[in-house]
């Protein structure tokens, strides 16, 4: 059985904003080290909305020294400027990462008609650019439907797969069905951490999902356990990945707090985020302390 568990990596700020490169280098053998199938940068956790262009290639760049092809990379390219995608997406292109990901347009509603005219230029544009579609409608107020999808992957063979960031499963649910009939090779993964098992078991390719930034080696596990069909074991950490969910409702947005467990498990050395997410407070750190434990594999 096939199943991915790839990271939305942080994007670690020095104090000044700047990126810390130093600690963002060791995030990402973090990840390696605890087995994750692929990283994701400048995803929504990763702040892509908070970096300028060039700092984001500057982060591409890094990014793909740093990895060297030892796991997929995938690089987020969402602006709201339309000649920004594509400048940035021919960069990591050229840079060498694995594929891209662009969120639809935000703050206007857009039509299904126009969600296809939009990504078909995208995938017009990059024809030798292998393209991942990125819905999260609670932050664009739009959603790329299966009509939509079904649509866009019998033209253009470069859209390669989606990230379907929604807390339930009905929708990744529908896309699994109608969009693996007519491209198996298509690749639907889920956004929540807690949805992975469910993706797999509905025939997806698992999740692209944050906490994994705080324990790569349990997700990792999560995946190895459905290759080798072991489901006593994905339900021993399904019981922990829901405990482990609360995090995400320690504060809102959830960034800083994925950060300050990060922090909590000595993986990095300051929580700072982007203006203006909030600071964590003492309160939140002890909150994220109770849960932290049960992600602890250890203690097993």
């Amino acid at each position: 059985m096939k199943a991915n568990y790839i990271t939305p990596a942080v994007t670690v700020f020095s104090e000044d904003g700047s990126i810390h490169f130093e600690e963002q280098g060791k995030v990402y053998e973090h990840l390696i080290a605890g087995g994750v199938d692929g990283i994701l940068i400048l995803g929504s956790i990763g702040e892509f909305f908070a970096l300028s262009m060039e700092q984001k290639k500057e982060l591409i760049r890094f990014a793909v020294k740093t990895i060297d092809h030892r796991v997929r990379l995938i690089a987020g390219t969402t602006s709201m400027i339309f000649d920004e995608i594509l400048e940035l997406s021919e960069y990591a292109d050229q840079e060498g990462v694995d594929g891209v990901m662009v969120l639809p347009p935000y703050y206007f509603p857009i039509s299904e008609a126009g969600m296809v005219t939009y990504f078909g230029k995208i995938a017009e544009a990059l024809p030798q650019t292998n393209l991942y579609l990125y819905n999260f409608p609670d932050r664009t107020g739009c959603d790329i439907t299966p009509d939509v999808t079904v649509e866009l992957v019998k033209k253009y063979e470069n859209i390669k797969g989606y990230k379907d960031t929604q807390a339930g499963m009905d929708h990744t649910r529908e896309l699994i069905r109608r969009v693996k009939a007519i491209r198996p090779d298509f690749e639907i993964y889920s956004g929540f951490d807690d949805n992975f098992a469910h993706n797999i078991l509905a025939g997806g390719d698992g999740c692209i999902a944050g906490l994994s930034n705080v324990f790569p080696r349990l997700t990792s596990d999560w995946a190895e356990a459905f290759r080798k069909e072991d489901l006593k074991r994905v339900q021993e950490i399904q019981e922990r990945i829901d405990a482990l969910m609360q995090i995400y409702q320690v504060g809102k947005p959830f960034v800083p707090y994925i950060k300050a467990a990060m922090q909590e498990e000595g993986i990095l050395t300051t929580p700072k985020a982007s203006f203006p997410f909030p600071e964590v407070t003492e309160e939140d750190r002890v909150r994220i302390r109770s849960i932290l434990p049960e992600g602890n594999l250890d203690a097993e």
